[in-house]
């Protein structure tokens, strides 16, 4: 008789199964998992009706679809505890087989379960849920730290201008201090964001996202350039002022490669793509060198540079003489080129004019 009511119950749960399988799905999260915390809940949330003792079993196999709730008490002459006893003659009942000092499982049905009990049940089902989300969330942002990732724009925080966007099944923010200046983001937009890092937090996973920070130009110069994710092509350096410009010092292990036209791309469609992803972005490809003086020189491209002098190689200073028509381009608008030039290199550039006149200090 027992063996008839589980199978019922069983066939009972095709819903619940589908449900599994569906959550599986949105959230992301394996059904076995879903399982376990939902008969981890039911066996929890049930100790009350049995005076706290742990006598009640859950067994739920999303596989084969069996799902059965008991209590398991101990078969006795004599009853001393209702709550994990049960006497010999009322076992016989369930059992023809029991025996005292043996064990009965009594099947019990969650639908009549007391509403205490399933109030508790969901609740440790849904606090079970969410430890899963964290957990396959961190997982999922660590795997991905230093990394790019396309992600969609849920919304915008009209108030902050943060956006809230979606990596797969899980949530981030991507601040607006972290988002280009002028750049214009939608909701329903496909963006690519950088994963600086990753911090578990009492309140969660907290994911440092960025479309500023350098690597991300990095990256993409990765996934446009096979020279350089093959290494053939090294990025040694790169200053940036997002949404405005960035230069890049690359180099090649191989001598018959060029890096910068391999960069480029024929007719400019490699770097094309980048500077498109980063809204019209300027970016400046220079070769690296050992020599700083010939690195600090093609650092300040596009202006021409006459003569570069080492003032200090300890305190990594040096004096740049450029043509006068090169001047303010050298020093760029505001000071950008020389400052990002000084970025890119790690040397401090005093510029000055093939004149020796000029008015303001450019030095950085």
């Amino acid at each position: 008789m027992a063996r008839k009511t589980v199978k019922k119950k069983e066939n009972d749960y095709s819903e619940f199964f589908a449900a599994l399988e569906a959550m599986e799905q949105e959230k992301g999260i394996p059904k076995e998992f879903i399982a376990e915390k939902i008969a981890e809940a039911i066996v929890v949330a049930s100790r009350k009706d049995y005076g706290g003792n742990d006598v009640v079993k859950c067994t739920i196999d999303p596989e084969n679809k069996i799902f059965t709730v008991v209590a398991r008490k101990e078969v006795v002459e004599e009853l001393e505890n209702p709550y994990t006893q049960m006497l010999k003659e009322e076992a016989l009942k369930l059992d023809p087989n029991a025996e005292a000092q043996g064990f009965v499982d009594i099947p019990l049905d969650p639908a009549k379960f007391g509403r205490v009990v399933a109030q508790n049940s969901r609740n440790n089902f849904h606090q079970g849920v969410r430890d899963a989300e964290r957990g396959q969330t961190l997982a999922q942002f660590q795997s991905k730290t230093k990394e790019i990732v396309t992600a969609s724009v849920q919304r915008i925080d009209p108030k902050t201008g943060n956006a809230t966007i979606l990596i797969g099944h899980a949530e981030a923010t991507l601040p607006k201090s972290e988002q280009v200046p002028d750049e214009v983001i939608k909701e329903g937009d496909h963006i690519k964001v950088y994963i600086v890092d990753v911090k578990e937090t009492e309140r969660g996973p907290r994911v440092m996202l960025s479309r500023t920070h350098a690597d991300l130009v990095k990256r993409l110069f990765e996934t446009e350039v096979p020279e350089i994710f093959e290494g053939t092509i090294q990025v040694k350096s790169i200053s940036r002022q997002a949404g405005s410009r960035t230069k890049i010092a690359v180099y090649s292990t191989n001598s018959e490669i060029d890096p910068i036209g391999a960069c480029i791309g024929q007719h400019g469609a490699r770097v094309n793509k980048i500077v498109e992803e980063l809204a019209g972005e300027k970016i400046d490809i220079v070769k690296y060198s050992d020599d700083p003086a010939a690195f600090i020189s093609e650092a300040l491209s596009p202006a021409k540079v006459l003569s570069c002098e080492i003032i200090s190689a300890e305190d990594k200073s040096c004096r740049v003489t450029v043509p006068d028509s090169q001047l303010s381009l050298a020093i760029g608008n505001k000071g950008q080129n020389v400052r990002l030039a000084a970025r890119l290199t790690g040397w401090k550039i005093d510029i000055h004019p093939e004149s020796g006149f000029y008015e303001g200090n450019a030095e950085e």
